[in-house]
């Protein structure tokens, strides 16, 4: 049964990791498009601050400051959702953090909480949407990369965490949209690089300040394809043309995408010492900015 999505201005979207970066930037795309919102993140200075803008132009928003890891939180937030406008319309899984570093190097206790973000925090997100989307229709977003089918070196985990999120997003699709047949449209956002706070939030086990490679894309770009997908559905969506490049690489010629791939390692670092290697690991970011620190002039 094809999903019956709805205009962005007759929905209720609801939006994790929005409080930096591309989840921002969507926030305040879908909130100037007319959108209900509910903003998940850690940040809640920051989401607070986002539903008073969203407010003072006219918007409706609603924050709710959780942990992606935590489920309950997760299902009390889509409770939360329902009980404030009635239903959830598009449910976006966006949260995420990555590591800087070999795999060899990382402790093991960084990887499995990047895992308990990246790849629990979509699954925990998932099922607690689907309930209600199932109700009426409506869409499922997750956000995963173009690293769900390439690999980036220095961010092995995150590549992997990436890969789980493609692999649940396409066997979730498979049992709700082909087994069952709910009008549910369930699509995978895979982004190139993009200019967004993302390094700076990283676990850092380098001794130079990370960074993306270039060229990275603006998250406007991103904001866009998530809102159209909302709107239009879809299957995977790449992002940016290194992605739609990189991701046909990986899989019609692997070896050579291996070689090209190790040439990333010296344009993931700054000439400069580490700012802060803790990242936003554990705690929040609460930057506020959908910008990365590199583009000074960009809106916040």
């Amino acid at each position: 049964m094809k999903a019956k999505l709805k205009p962005v201005n007759e929905q209720v979207i609801v939006i994790t990791g929005a409080s930096s970066g591309i989840g921002l930037c969507t926030a305040r795309l879908a909130a100037e498009r007319g959108a209900r919102l509910v903003l998940i993140a850690r940040s809640q200075e920051v989401l607070e601050g986002l539903v008073a803008e969203i407010k003072a132009m006219g918007g409706q928003a609603l924050a709710v400051s959780a942990d992606v890891a935590d489920r309950s939180a997760l299902e009390q937030a889509a409770a939360t959702a329902v009980a404030a406008f009635g239903r959830i319309d598009t449910w976006i899984n966006d949260a995420g953090v990555s590591i800087y570093g070999r795999l060899d190097k990382v402790d093991e206790r960084d990887s499995r909480r990047l895992f308990d973000t990246n790849f629990w925090g979509v699954v925990n997100g998932s099922l607690a949407a689907l309930p209600f989307l199932k109700l009426e229709g409506g869409a499922l977003i997750n956000v995963g990369s173009e690293v769900s089918d390439a690999v980036v070196p220095l961010q092995g985990m995150y590549s992997a965490s990436k890969h789980a999120v493609k692999g649940f997003t396409d066997a979730l699709r498979v049992e709700i949209e082909e087994v069952d047949e709910r009008p549910v449209s369930i699509t995978l956002i895979q982004p190139t690089a993009v200019d967004t706070p993302y390094p700076e939030h990283a676990k850092n086990y380098m001794d130079k300040e990370p960074k993306l490679p270039t060229p990275m894309i603006d998250p406007r770009q991103v904001a866009e394809a998530i809102l159209e997908a909302a709107t239009d559905g879809g299957r995977d969506v790449k992002v940016g043309a290194m992605s739609v490049m990189n991701t046909v690489m990986s899989k019609v010629m692997p070896s050579m995408a291996d070689k090209m791939s190790a040439k990333q390692v010296d344009r993931q670092q700054r000439d400069e010492r580490p700012r802060n290697p803790d990242g936003a690991l554990y705690e929040p970011g609460q930057s506020g900015r959908t910008h990365g620190l590199g583009n000074a002039n960009a809106a916040s």
